[in-house]
């Protein structure tokens, strides 16, 4: 053992969004992340992500805590709520902009979409079409100048990963028009900000960890270590979403459900132990969750 080695508490975190109830996929990320992070005798944090307002259901946040409550999955700390941070999400863009990293663009997604000569691995290239010109910047999106390298990664489910964010993404935005800071900017800025040192969540957001490592380095902030987990599919093989499963639980047993993730997330609950009290079966989680063994491929399941 290195007694010149600092201790680092361990940091984790749960993010949804307010856009209806948890669903099964979502509970998995909470499970998951919880387990991870209290196994090693840390934190586990809650943020709200409601930037984007329009799509925010009125009361979903406090349904969503109460859901939390209910499973047993207890945060510390404050609540963190995205859409009362601009303030902090303005000083970083700034910070950005003195560093000549980002540059206004006027394109609508329908140019971006015409005059784009390839598609990466989430849509259109942007051709940089407004990099070098001088506009007002009213009513402009504010994107960050990309370097053509590749950036390299370890996820802890999914193994080695590698994407040259220039080639593959572009110049992505950092403020869109109506003035809306992006996703990519504000969950780097609050996870460096909270001292998350853990980030678990959905394989299908493995596309923006590229993204979200390149931005934290032009920072100078420490990169997390990331775990993308499988997807929970429906019968038909579409990924459950609040659409398709809300966890209403007036049907739904909250132990059943935190059985039920363990069991899909790989890990081996005693068969004696699926009528425990959920805050039986989170003990057990956390003494026992093993990230090898979770799968890297997505799942069907049925939840009910």
């Amino acid at each position: 053992m290195n007694l010149s080695m600092p201790y680092i508490k361990q940091i984790g975190r749960f993010a949804p969004s307010p856009t209806g109830l948890l669903h099964f996929g979502s509970l998995l990320t909470a499970v998951a992340s919880y387990c991870m992070v209290k196994q090693v005798g840390g934190d586990w944090l809650v943020r709200i992500d409601d930037l984007d307002q329009p799509r925010v259901v009125a009361g979903a946040a406090d349904a969503i805590l109460h859901q939390l409550d209910c499973l047993g999955l207890h945060w510390d700390g404050e609540i963190i709520y995205q859409s009362q941070r601009s303030e902090r999400y303005q000083e970083v863009l700034w910070q950005l902009q003195e560093a000549k990293l980002t540059y206004p663009c006027s394109c609508s997604r329908k140019q971006v979409v015409a005059s784009a000569p390839h598609f990466g691995d989430e849509g259109p290239i942007y051709p940089r079409t407004c990099l070098g010109k001088t506009l007002d910047t009213i009513d402009v999106a504010f994107r960050l100048i990309t370097k053509d390298e590749d950036l390299v990664f370890n996820d802890l489910v999914q193994g080695g990963m590698a994407q040259n964010v220039a080639a593959q993404v572009g110049d992505f935005i950092l403020r869109r028009r109506d003035g809306v800071f992006a996703y990519q900017l504000a969950v780097v800025i609050d996870d460096h900000d909270c001292g998350v040192t853990q980030v678990v969540r959905g394989r299908d957001l493995l596309a923006s960890t590229a993204r979200q490592i390149y931005l934290a380095r032009l920072l100078g902030y420490p990169v997390p270590v990331y775990a993308h987990l499988p997807l929970a599919l429906t019968g038909i093989g579409e990924k459950i979403s609040k659409r398709h499963h809300q966890v209403d639980f007036s049907y739904v047993d909250a132990a059943q459900l935190i059985y039920q993730a363990l069991v899909f997330l790989g890990q081996s609950p005693p068969a004696e132990m699926c009528g425990e009290q959920a805050q039986v079966l989170l003990r057990w989680g956390c003494e026992n969750f093993c990230i090898s063994a979770v799968a890297q491929q997505d799942k069907c399941i049925d939840v009910g």
